[in-house]
């Protein structure tokens, strides 16, 4: 009988373990972002960087006016490519929930990032969420604006045909313990249209106390409103996401906050999860909340110079 080192099956070990880092699996990360919202980068950034440090290919798709018929289509196309997995956001589980079973149904994991529940990817058997509860973090948001004296408000939705979008505005409503009503307006996603609604809507509405925008897409258009309306630093203002534009404006003292759900977590460590579970088969036991985070002005640091890049 041969007798069999611990040297030896450490090295076997190793052996089959860098064969299976060489087979080159390959993801594709599906949003629901039009090409338009530059919010979005960060998730390039996350997804092109947890490609690079584990070995795999890692693609980037999304509807370019963020059709969500179009998002469905581009899920089933991903899933008949045979990628060894799909990362992909839930923006509206009615539209898409069909086409991430199929996928699942074709042996294809799957995990869910930034919108849609955890309850949600167990439904469509997913791996796992990956995310920011966006309701807990309106409600969040809202009871943080209560206690500075908030009592009314404009929620600018730049994206109305996602429920997430509508989830934020509801949330901080229900924070403030107030009914949403007709605070909040589809705002459209052209900066020029945006300025213009927000200054109708404070124009009409004088006596609101706050505005809430959900990402750069309708913050930066309403920095511009409020410092042309001569409102910047007066109104109380507090916005999801980071970006440039949002981080000088929260140095500022134009915004209170920004809600940062970091983005980089979201598309980098499905990456990283997959790659592992594909290679050894270990699987996380959680679903992980990337978010709310609040950012605010003496707590800025680090993440102004990587906001709009990692941050």
């Amino acid at each position: 009988m041969k007798t069999v080192t611990i040297a030896a099956v450490a090295a076997t070990a190793m052996i089959s373990a860098n064969a299976a880092m060489a087979e080159g699996e390959r993801y594709v990360l599906v949003s629901h972002a039009p090409d338009s919202d530059s919010w979005w980068n960060t998730i390039k950034n996350g997804l092109a960087l947890g490609g690079e440090q584990m070995g795999v290919t890692v693609e980037y798709r999304n509807p370019p006016t963020g059709d969500l018929a179009d998002m469905a289509r581009i899920i089933e196309q991903a899933a008949a490519s045979a990628p060894d997995g799909i990362i992909t956001t839930l923006a509206d589980f009615d539209v898409l929930s069909g086409p991430i079973r199929n996928a699942v149904d074709a042996g294809i994991e799957v995990i869910i990032i930034n919108s849609g529940t955890p309850e949600q990817a167990r439904e469509v058997g997913a791996l796992m969420y990956v995310g920011q509860p966006e309701y807990d973090a309106g409600f969040a948001a809202g009871q943080r604006a209560a206690g500075d004296g908030v009592a009314s408000f404009l929620c600018v939705n730049h994206y109305i045909a996602q429920p997430a979008s509508t989830e934020r505005c509801q949330g901080f409503a229900d924070g403030l313990g107030i009914d949403l009503g007709n605070q909040m307006i589809d705002s459209g996603q052209d900066p020029s249209e945006i300025q213009n609604r927000v200054m109708a809507y404070l124009n009409a509405n004088p006596d609101t106390d706050a505005v809430l925008t959900l990402g750069p897409t309708s913050a930066d258009p309403t920095i511009l409103a409020l410092d042309q309306m001569g409102l910047a630093g007066d109104i109380y203002f507090g916005t999801f996401d980071l970006g440039g534009d949002i981080v000088q404006a929260i140095s500022d003292g134009v915004i209170e906050w920004g809600i940062d759900q970091q983005p980089f977590l979201q598309a980098y460590l499905p990456v990283v999860v997959l790659t592992n579970y594909h290679r050894f088969g270990v699987l996380p036991g959680n679903n992980i909340n990337s978010g709310p985070g609040f950012v605010t002005a003496d707590a800025l640091g680090l993440v102004a110079d990587l906001a709009g890049e990692y941050r």
